[in-house]
């Protein structure tokens, strides 16, 4: 069959998503991939990322595990181990996504997509017809035009995620989300890091509290803030510092400055789409300009994370399945999977003044927590809170500390159903538990 009730064009996040979604309301659905299902996301990025990042938590534990009275003895990293389990994960899940397709009946077609028409895609010299079309075709990493960036010892967030050795000293070129992830990696593993950041704070979507005390946290990596790199070269990365130059000795380089919108060559612009360099312009519904078609994920640009990814394409499901619905984003998660995390929800204390909210805000350590303090033997990580001062609505949450990805999504809820402070200290926490910190901190600033 080559008409279908849906086609989607990728099937990372946002695209195998609406797929299953669509599929079990009883759509007929079609799903193209050029490459794996899972997309970046699985392949690419945040589950072989984070595979990585606990082998080398797990190594750094071992090495510092005596103040717990465990004592461990000629404590050794093998990255070729790591990698082999992490592609043992990647495979596991993407078998996991495949099953999801068939389970629910949607076509899987793999090949690149292009439009020739509005409702008809072209996969392999076969037309496929959709009566609506979802693009969630994704990102990909920028390389910059950095002379020297075209060398083998320099890498983006795909190469580094396959290296077969670990190199003696990095440079990373970027100190955004990525950038930061994947120093705590190699220096926790033994690796001499360097971050290059051009502006003045790592992490700058974050509160400059949790970026201020990450770079603590993390020990010995070197940062160059407000710096600008000029050139790469086959054992040096020579940047910008107050008008200077200078280098830093590196026998590998990670670019990490962001990623683009993957709009060319599926044939919007034939088809008279509108989108820019920043991605397919797109309503709260994820309509675009073109009536049925509609877009998805990091393609769109408004927000490049897989979870919103996920939550769009259900978004788009249930409009196209009879429940009315609409994409917010005043409270999707935010998380850096560094050791200790970052996790941060709503919006922080500069970005409250800059809309003209008067606010309070409240500051607690985690070592004020029991749970933390029993399982941290060194520790500097805090909840931060930001309440509205006239209506005491929660506006934003801000964590750094172990485990605080896991429970930022409770922040979060409580953000979208807009409680208020006494609302939060009607709720019961668990004791002991480091998700207590959030309720403590709220009853601190009472």
């Amino acid at each position: 069959m080559t008409n279908y009730d849906l086609i989607i064009i990728g099937a990372g996040p946002g695209g195998y998503v609406a797929a299953e979604r669509a599929g079990h309301k009883g759509l007929n659905v079609l799903i193209i991939e050029r490459s794996y299902l899972g997309g970046v996301c699985l392949n690419e990025g945040c589950i072989p990322s984070k595979t990585l990042l606990y082998s080398a938590k797990l190594f750094k534990q071992a090495r510092s595990s005596e103040a717990y009275g465990v004592t461990a003895e000629n404590v050794s990293f093998s990255l070729e181990t790591a990698m082999g389990r992490k592609q043992k994960i990647m495979e596991n899940l993407r078998k996991g996504v495949a099953f999801q397709m068939k389970r629910n009946k949607v076509t899987v077609v793999e090949g690149e997509a292009k439009f020739t028409s509005r409702t008809t895609v072209e996969v392999n010299g076969e037309s496929y017809t959709g009566k609506y079309i979802i693009i969630a075709t994704g990102s990909e990493a920028i390389r910059p035009p950095i002379p020297g960036a075209d060398q083998d010892h320099v890498m983006t967030s795909r190469e580094v995620l396959v290296v077969e050795k670990l190199p003696k000293a990095i440079a990373i070129v970027g100190g955004g989300v990525i950038g930061m992830e994947f120093a705590c990696f190699f220096t926790s593993v033994g690796v001499k890091v360097t971050v290059i950041e051009m502006l003045p704070e790592i992490l700058p979507p974050f509160d400059p509290d949790l970026s201020a005390a990450l770079k603590k946290s993390l020990g010995d990596v070197d940062y160059k803030l407000s710096c600008k790199v000029k050139e790469i070269t086959a054992d040096a990365v020579i940047y910008e510092e107050n008008g200077e130059d200078k280098s830093v000795t590196a026998d590998a380089v990670l670019l990490s400055i962001g990623r683009s919108p993957n709009t060319q060559n599926i044939g919007l612009e034939e088809i008279g789409l509108d989108f820019d360099r920043r991605g397919i312009k797109v309503n709260d519904k994820l309509e675009t300009n073109l009536p049925g078609i509609y877009a998805v994920g990091d393609v769109n640009g408004l927000s490049p994370l897989a979870h919103s990814a996920s939550r769009m394409g259900e978004v788009v499901v249930n409009n196209l399945t009879g429940r009315k619905d609409h994409m917010r984003y005043t409270a999707i998660p935010l998380v850096v999977y560094t050791n200790p995390e970052i996790a941060a929800v709503g919006i922080t204390e500069a970005e409250a003044k800059e809309q003209g909210i008067a606010v309070e805000v409240f500051t607690m350590p985690m070592t004020a927590n029991g749970r933390y303090l029993a399982e941290h033997e060194k520790g500097n990580g805090l909840c931060k809170v930001v309440v509205n001062k006239d209506s005491r609505v929660l506006l934003g949450v801000h964590l750094l500390g172990q485990h605080c990805s896991e429970m930022v999504f409770g922040a979060a809820a409580m953000i979208e159903a807009e409680f208020r402070i006494e609302d939060i200290q009607d709720c019961v926490f668990p004791h002991p538990s480091v998700s207590e910190i959030i309720r403590d901190t709220i009853w601190a600033m009472a």
